[in-house]
């Protein structure tokens, strides 16, 4: 596996070819992570097909991008990656197209043949796709472990983008497949957040939109919580994210708000399920910095020839929460994984992962995901 990198900021119109003069142009996926608003113009679509007219081009909008130690806000970055051992299929659907979240999910999988199959990428649009119904379409059939991302708009949450080979739009869902028995794979995902207050109850949800916890409203509920920054909710709502189980014994998993309906209704990344147990969650500055660490040496310890590249996809919530501090939980992977792996990804609107040992994935927010590779 080789992997470069390219960078385009804003105002520039191209990409700094010249930078590497060892580039290929035989590249068999090129990874686009970006601003919205730069990922919508067309110029940086047309340099790179030109440039890798063989390569399969998947870009994604973010709330920040990730290139090795750095995050970059108003930026394209472009992870060039040729495989010398392993073959990948993409497919691309759009929600215009499919009746459910849950549909695409099956849809997408149904698309990408089973027989040496590996591992699954899968790049979502955060604004249009239930996430939790989306993976659980994605697990109904799928034997391999997935992981990726919900796309990003900053905190402006108005909408995202992805794309396959072309300018990307919204409501599309692309997926990755990755095929052959030489590509070792290592993946894991960690929080860090502190719960907080008492436990309460879902008493009124409708999928991944919640009304009422305990018979309450659940908006009013964050209001309190919130004070002076209710009035900027959604995006304040960040800085609470609710720690939600099924069941009283079962592992939780971490939802954060997209959205405020007209009806008072609280949009969240995932499901939300009726009887659903959940807390109130805050930032614990150093916990969510060694999340990454635990994150990071979880994925490390699969991988007993190393790693060559390494994708991390965190939350949006926990950029702003970490604000100037956020290459820190970048750094702290890289003190794991060592000079060697090229690092890329950025922060989304929720993560997908399985967890180590296990193939269903699950929808996950607040947490640094991290998927490492190398061809053995």
């Amino acid at each position: 596996m080789i992997v470069h990198q390219l960078k385009q900021e804003a105002g520039k119109n191209d990409w700094e070819f010249s930078s590497i003069p060892e580039l290929r142009t035989d590249y068999q996926l090129v990874l686009v992570f970006g601003s919205r608003l730069l990922l919508g113009e067309h110029a940086w679509y047309r340099s790179l097909s030109d440039r890798f007219p063989d390569a399969k081009i998947v870009s994604v909008s973010t709330s920040g991008n990730i290139l090795q130690e750095e995050v970059s806000d108003e930026s394209l970055v472009a992870s060039l990656i040729f495989l010398e051992k392993t073959s990948i299929r993409t497919v691309v659907t759009n929600m215009a197209n499919q009746f459910s979240s849950y549909d695409a999910g099956i849809d997408i999988a149904s698309h990408l043949d089973e027989a040496g199959l590996c591992h699954m990428f899968v790049f979502s649009d955060g604004a249009k796709v239930n996430g939790s119904e989306l993976v659980r379409g994605l697990s109904r059939n799928l034997k391999v472990p997935v992981t990726g991302g919900l796309a990003g708009d900053g905190p402006r949450f108005e909408k995202t983008l992805v794309g396959l080979d072309s300018v990307p739009s919204e409501g599309n869902i692309v997926g990755i497949g990755f095929y052959g028995d030489q590509l070792s794979v290592g993946f894991s995902y960690f929080g860090g957040w502190d719960p907080f207050g008492p436990e309460r109850v879902v008493t009124k949800s409708a999928g991944n939109i919640l009304y009422e916890l305990d018979g309450k409203s659940a908006l009013e509920l964050y209001k309190n919580y919130l004070g002076e920054k209710a009035k900027e909710l959604p995006g304040s709502a960040l800085l609470f994210p609710l720690s939600m189980r099924t069941e009283a014994s079962g592992l939780p998993l971490t939802r954060t708000i997209l959205s405020i309906n007209s009806d008072g209704g609280m949009v969240f990344a995932g499901d939300l399920p009726e009887g659903a147990i959940v807390q109130l969650m805050k930032a614990n500055f150093e916990k969510l910095i060694d999340a990454s660490t635990v994150a990071a040496e979880k994925s490390f310890s699969q991988m007993p020839h190393g790693a060559e590249f390494a994708l991390l996809i965190s939350c949006v919530g926990r950029k702003l929460v970490l604000g100037q501090r956020i290459e820190e939980e970048v750094e702290a992977v890289r003190e794991v994984l060592g000079p060697e792996p090229v690092m890329a990804g950025f922060y989304s609107y929720g993560e997908i992962s399985s967890q180590s040992g296990f193939m269903k994935c699950e929808l996950h927010n607040q947490t640094m995901t991290i998927t490492m590779m190398k061809e053995v």
